[in-house]
């Protein structure tokens, strides 16, 4: 299944260190607040609940810096149902990291004859970086997938095989079956077998270092499991960077091609 990294939401389930992926500090989150202002950055914000979704900007802190100020839609309608939602999930990005941060219920305001919604500064802001979440991710025409080795208390026992969603050379990641299958940080898998196109098996421990609920633009849900590799073959990595310098080749092809 294929997702758009970009218009993904991101729900994280367990790490193992949150700390790397969440901001609970209420000062620097509204210094960060300040800064999607400053640069005017576009965000993408989605209705809770329903999948409606529209695209707005921060404007800026109230002057006592416990709430923020959201942009209106150009459609009514729109505005009409931020009235009524109980979350907007807002997604952008800042220096190349992606953010993502809910509000709860907005209240309807104007500025200029122009509608504007306030809402509580949120108490938890995501932020996931490229290497950390999007490395390459694999074509939607290839199916390519991981051969995991479940023991007891894990899931049905037995190897099961999860589709690998993206590839680096230090890890994976792997849609998890909606049921059936147990995992948690830390949890680790020795004789794991990657499967890649044009090349014989690798065999790889898997490590679980994070787990997170995605929800894509049509309101499908994925379970994604984020595993570090350990006990590669020594010819291991190069097949891997060979896979990901050729699917970005083909990628940029692809996009030179659009323009």
């Amino acid at each position: 299944m294929a997702t758009d990294n970009n218009q993904t939401r991101v729900e994280l389930l367990h790490a193992h260190d949150t700390s790397r992926f969440l901001l609970h500090d209420r000062r620097e989150i509204a210094q960060l607040i300040a800064r999607l202002a400053a640069d005017r950055a576009l965000v993408t914000a989605y209705l809770t609940p329903g999948n409606q979704s529209f695209l707005t900007m921060v404007l800026g802190l109230t002057p006592d810096a416990e709430a923020l100020l959201l942009d209106g839609s150009t459609a009514e309608a729109i505005n009409r149902q931020i009235e009524g939602t109980e979350q907007i999930t807002c997604i952008t990005q800042l220096d190349k990291v992606r953010i993502q941060f809910g509000l709860e219920r907005p209240s309807r305001g104007s500025a200029d004859g122009s509608p504007v919604f306030t809402a509580a500064l949120p108490t938890e802001v995501l932020r996931l970086q490229r290497r950390d979440f999007f490395r390459l991710s694999t074509p939607a025409t290839q199916t390519v997938v991981c051969s995991i080795p479940l023991g007891p208390g894990q899931g049905r026992g037995g190897p099961v095989e999860m589709r690998i969603l993206d590839i680096s050379a230090g890890g994976i990641a792997v849609a998890v079956p909606p049921s059936g299958i147990h995992l948690e940080p830390g949890m680790s898998f020795p004789g794991s077998h990657l499967r890649l196109p044009e090349s014989e098996p690798i065999l790889a421990r898997l490590t679980v270092r994070n787990l997170f609920r995605l929800v894509t633009r049509n309101g499908i849900e994925m379970l994604r499991a984020g595993c570090q590799f350990s006990e590669l073959p020594p010819h291991a990595e190069s097949v891997i960077q060979r896979y990901i310098m050729k699917n970005e080749r083909q990628r940029a092809s692809r996009e030179r091609g659009r323009h």
